[in-house]
């Protein structure tokens, strides 16, 4: 008679979740009464499940330096930091990509949420529409000294001509120097 899978699982140091797992996926045998055997089953369990891992994880990592020994100690391989990612044949363990996908699923929604409130705005409208208020407003300048001009002029006493020449270079100047500048739209 074995141990229960509950008493393996605490002999394993993993949940009686995982050897369930080890069971049903063929990795480990049980017993024909339903318990295990820990020798059997931990010889099993290094053959079947330890030995693909240490296959991917030695192709990832270096192999690890040997301290200096002394007598007859043997040597101690370096323990992985504490704190430190668990290792993953990817790079990133899947709670990682789990969460950065969900993070990419909220923002998604955010963005959903807000289209259908009408909160976004179109970047080619908008874009258009600055461009034409910038044109409109250009227009207007370019227009106000043939209107103006003539009343500065009489209210100076200059001619009205040499006024709006004066007014249209000074105008046109301006406009030339706030065309320069580049609106930036990200």
């Amino acid at each position: 008679m074995g141990l229960s899978i509950r008493a393996y699982a605490r002999h394993r140091g993993v949940s009686h979740v995982a050897v369930k797992k080890a069971i049903d996926t063929g990795r480990i045998t049980a017993l024909p009464d339903g318990t295990i055997d820990p020798d059997a089953a931990d010889a099993q369990w290094a053959q079947n499940t330890l030995q693909p891992r240490r296959a991917a994880v030695s192709e990832k990592v270096s192999p690890p330096k040997a301290r200096p020994t002394t007598g007859d100690v043997p040597p101690q391989r370096d323990a992985p930091e504490p704190g430190a990612p668990p290792l993953s044949a990817g790079g990133t363990s899947l709670l990682q990509a789990r969460t950065v996908n969900e993070v990419l699923k909220a923002q998604l929604n955010k963005v959903e949420l807000a289209h259908r409130k009408k909160e976004l705005v179109d970047r080619a409208q908008a874009v258009a529409h600055v461009f034409k208020q910038a044109r409109i407003e250009r227009d207007a300048w370019l227009n106000w000294p043939a209107r103006i001009s003539g009343q500065m002029a009489s209210a100076l006493g200059v001619d009205a001509h040499q006024m709006h020449v004066a007014l249209e270079a000074a105008v046109r100047e301006h406009l030339i120097e706030l065309g320069e500048l580049r609106p930036r739209v990200d």
